[in-house]
């Protein structure tokens, strides 16, 4: 099955290729910056990537070994249309689930570390072995690893070239289920469910306010949290949410 972009519902589902436990492509690259412009319309709520049997195995290194021939700004230019893609991914206005078949390496991981929620199938393993084939990471991945993993496990990843399970990750809080093998889509599309029922608007504001709280000062973070709160305060989201809460039901946003 090669790279395909489906709309289910609200959610967009960026199918990667089974190929080559699913190889990194130029297409995969172009589907998701698709998706990604797509998920800035007012109904479509969530996005998911997913794949076959291994959700990314990373750089084909067949492709990579070609590199060498090239001058140094062409081997940049092409490293950033992945960077490019993991910025997009980074100010979508919607979630993102990964529902990760087998596991994923290398910027296979780091396109699963770019989503806000992860789900594995259980035994699913990942790797950042770059070292084992004389490379560095990229597609942010230290960036990620380093926030998320205590220092001696990033370093077992990236310095060793060693595996970390999705049992680990979820021991750790970074895989948010462990589905059964086969089922991460399916479980993935419950989760995107459960999120398309909350306020967009608000859910757009929290999920930049995360991202941007990596790298902000907690000054600079309580005035960005100011300026969201005034603004939401004045939404009708926040008039449907607390009319519903004073009067102890659920809230009904709209879609």
């Amino acid at each position: 099955m090669t790279v395909r972009l489906e709309r289910q519902g609200s959610s967009l589902i960026v199918h990667n290729s089974t190929e080559k436990r699913g190889a990194i492509t130029p297409d995969l690259y172009q589907t998701i910056a698709a998706a990604m412009e797509q998920a800035r319309a007012p109904d479509i709520r969530c996005v998911i990537l997913t794949g076959g049997d291994f959700f990314c195995a990373g750089g084909n290194l067949k492709v990579l070994a070609t590199r060498a021939a090239l001058a140094p700004q062409e081997r940049r230019a092409k490293i950033e249309i992945l960077h490019d893609v993991i910025r997009a991914m980074h100010a979508c206005p919607v979630p993102i689930i990964a529902a990760v078949e087998g596991g994923a390496a290398g910027a296979g991981l780091s396109l699963t570390l770019a989503c806000d929620f992860i789900v594995a199938s259980r035994g699913a393993q990942f790797t950042a072995a770059y070292v084992k084939a004389g490379l560095t990471p990229d597609g942010g991945l230290t960036h990620a690893l380093s926030r998320l993993l205590p220092r001696q496990m990033a370093m077992q990843l990236c310095l060793i070239g060693g595996a970390i399970s999705a049992e680990q990750l979820h021991a750790l809080g970074i895989v948010f289920q462990l589905s059964p093998i086969g089922e991460t889509l399916g479980d993935a599309h419950k989760l995107a469910e459960q999120l398309s029922r909350g306020p967009a608007r608000a859910q757009a504001r929290i999920r930049q306010l995360l991202n941007e709280a990596q790298d902000t000062t907690l000054s600079d973070q309580l005035d960005r949290e100011a300026a969201f709160m005034a603004e939401a305060q004045g939404d009708s989201e926040a008039a449907i949410g607390i009319q519903a809460f004073i009067e102890k039901r659920k809230a009904e946003f709209q879609l």
